[in-house]
């Protein structure tokens, strides 16, 4: 399966639509030249449609399977996501104080468009990752962000997604879980999960 990125379409509406010399100019994106910002989306593309679109075939031959209390990921995910990882792809957006390119959210966007339509089963785990760095970033302790978000960033670590319970679906209104305050600044969690996506695999450390 092949995959070809729109660039010519995006950096349209990434110039005409959605203002990208203005964005530049604002505090902490002055890097977002249109130079750099077309070199990154080819770069982006590049590396979707010959790392990521391939992995669909085989991965569908050879999908993830749970065993000896673990789970192995399908065909090629665990190289194509060291790949990812190490060239920085996930921190995009990110602060550079934690090791993230710090680019505007304007052009991590094309990105996260790119790996999705390249392969929507592998973009998942980094749109989970990105959701808890964003989590982190908003509200998360100085320590906390110590803690989690350079892993997070580089890869080393990803990130997970908790909904699904035996009486709620999609219809998040009927989720029961709950988070309990305790005098040291703790919670303690309440509530039964029928599984967690992308809670475990061989790709990161945790």
């Amino acid at each position: 399966m092949s995959y070809q990125a729109p660039i010519k379409d995006m950096l349209f509406v990434m110039n005409e639509l959605a203002g990208l010399n203005v964005v530049s100019q604002l505090p902490g994106c002055e890097d977002a030249t249109i130079d750099t910002v077309e070199a990154v989306l080819e770069e982006n593309a590049k590396f979707c449609g010959e790392v990521i679109a391939p992995l669909n075939h085989p991965s569908d031959k050879e999908p993830s399977f749970w065993h000896d209390g673990q789970v192995t990921t399908a065909a090629g995910f665990k190289v194509a996501f060291q790949a990812f990882a190490e060239s920085g792809w996930q921190g995009v957006q990110h602060p550079t104080e934690f090791g993230g390119q710090g680019l505007p959210k304007l052009v991590s966007t094309p990105c996260t468009e790119m790996l999705n339509a390249a392969s929507i089963s592998f973009a998942l785990v980094a749109l989970l990752t990105d959701g808890a760095i964003e989590a982190l970033l908003t509200a998360g302790s100085e320590e906390q962000k110590a803690r989690y978000l350079e892993p997070l960033i580089s890869g080393k670590w990803t990130g997970t997604m908790n909904l699904t319970e035996p009486q709620a679906g999609s219809d998040l209104a009927a989720v029961r879980t709950r988070a309990v305050p305790q005098g040291d600044g703790t919670y303690k969690i309440f509530g039964t999960k029928i599984y967690i996506t992308y809670g475990e695999h061989d790709m990161a450390e945790n």
